[in-house]
């Protein structure tokens, strides 16, 4: 008996201790997940939710569009932001656009994909993520030298390691070097249920858009362009973490009093849809200039009809600009409830894009860019 009393108190000292070590581990945990927890915006006027990493994924999981603005939180005054109109109402360098668009290239599309989606993923916290854009950079030079001083292209770093992309065609006009034309993409993926491990090739998000652009601008670099005003391709990291990577671009073009003309964000350009093939232009929470402008373009160098669709507060990069008091834009592949279902996933592969539905993006990527670059009286 003495010696079971004495196993007994010892049992029970060890069961003290082991709970007042898993008490500390829940506290700890808890800390973790508290100090892990992202201040999350889901409508314009919403003064941000503090969200676990957990409770974001749940949002990726649900194709809840949010903006994360635990660094960017909204600045008064930022919305009153001016920006002249130098957006026409009508296409003018139909000859000039015609020559970039006959030269694009579905095989290059094809071959700059196939690369891009054999990275495991792009989550921009991952090695992977480091890596694939690390490959985009150098794929991006490559295309760029023989622009000379023409074509600068630069990473833009953030606080994770996945760097965004500038590749900027520099005017010729010392008067408009303040204005600025953008066209955009996001290179990064996600796998919703794993995002660090999991295989996310991110064919059509936005692998499409990532090479669609390219694509567009290899053209005008092989083809001589020279704009007025500076023209920028750009490559958006972390897009899919509540578009962390074009906010903190566009906050350093505003804290630059930096005017941008207008910009454009290709987000998923290669999926057909049920109901046919057409150009999905957004209408909600976008600058109704250069949306009209868009429609035009499409009239005008696309071969096929554009529809008008609604995707919902801060569903891609462009969200970013608009914040900032900026003229933006979204395209995309189809109406929104007729997109790519795939996303998201390890499914999101090459086999389900169609790179002639992606050439005409690319048609009209160039279009924006000849067309805004020029000065019109």
């Amino acid at each position: 008996m003495k010696h079971f009393s004495i196993f007994v108190a010892l049992g029970l000292a060890a069961v003290s201790v082991a709970a007042q070590a898993g008490e500390q581990a829940v506290l700890k945990t808890s800390e973790r997940h508290q100090q892990d927890r992202r201040l999350i915006q889901l409508s314009e006027n919403d003064p941000g939710t503090w969200l676990t990493e957990y409770e974001i994924l749940t949002l990726v999981q649900q194709r809840t569009p949010f903006m994360d603005i635990t660094d960017h939180p909204p600045t008064l005054g930022v919305e009153q932001l001016i920006v002249a109109d130098k957006v026409p109402a009508e296409t003018s360098y139909h000859e000039e656009v015609q020559r970039f668009i006959d030269d694009l290239d579905t095989t290059n599309m094809q071959e700059n994909l196939e690369t891009f989606t054999s990275f495991h993923n792009r989550y921009y916290k991952s090695s992977w993520g480091a890596r694939s854009c690390a490959w985009l950079l150098e794929r991006i030079k490559q295309i760029a030298e023989p622009a000379n001083d023409r074509v600068t292209v630069e990473p833009f770093h953030h606080k994770w390691d996945q760097f965004s992309i500038i590749a900027r065609f520099n005017g010729t006009n010392p008067d408009l070097d303040n204005e600025v034309v953008i066209v955009s993409a996001h290179q990064d993926s996600v796998n919703m249920w794993l995002p660090d491990f999991g295989r996310a090739p991110g064919a059509d998000d936005d692998g499409s858009g990532t090479v669609t652009i390219l694509e567009a601008f290899r053209s005008l670099v092989d083809n001589g362009f020279e704009p007025e005003r500076p023209v920028e391709f750009h490559w958006y990291s972390a897009e899919e973490g509540g578009l962390l990577g074009s906010q903190d671009v566009a906050k350093a073009y505003n804290k630059a009093h930096k005017d941008i003309v207008a910009m454009v964000q290709n987000d998923m350009t290669g999926y057909i849809g049920a109901n046919g093939e057409v150009f999905g232009i957004a209408t909600d929470y976008v600058h109704l200039k250069v949306t009209n402008f868009i429609k035009k373009l499409v009239d005008t160098y696309a071969d096929i009809p554009y529809v008008e669709t609604e995707c919902g507060y801060a569903c891609s990069d462009h969200a970013s600009w608009r914040k900032y008091g900026y003229p933006s834009s979204f395209v995309m592949e189809s109406a929104f409830d007729d997109s790519n279902h795939y996303i998201h996933t390890w499914d999101d592969t090459i086999d389900k894009l169609s790179f002639d539905h992606m050439k005409e993006f690319a048609k009209v990527d160039i279009g924006f860019a000849v067309e805004l670059s020029h000065q019109r009286e």
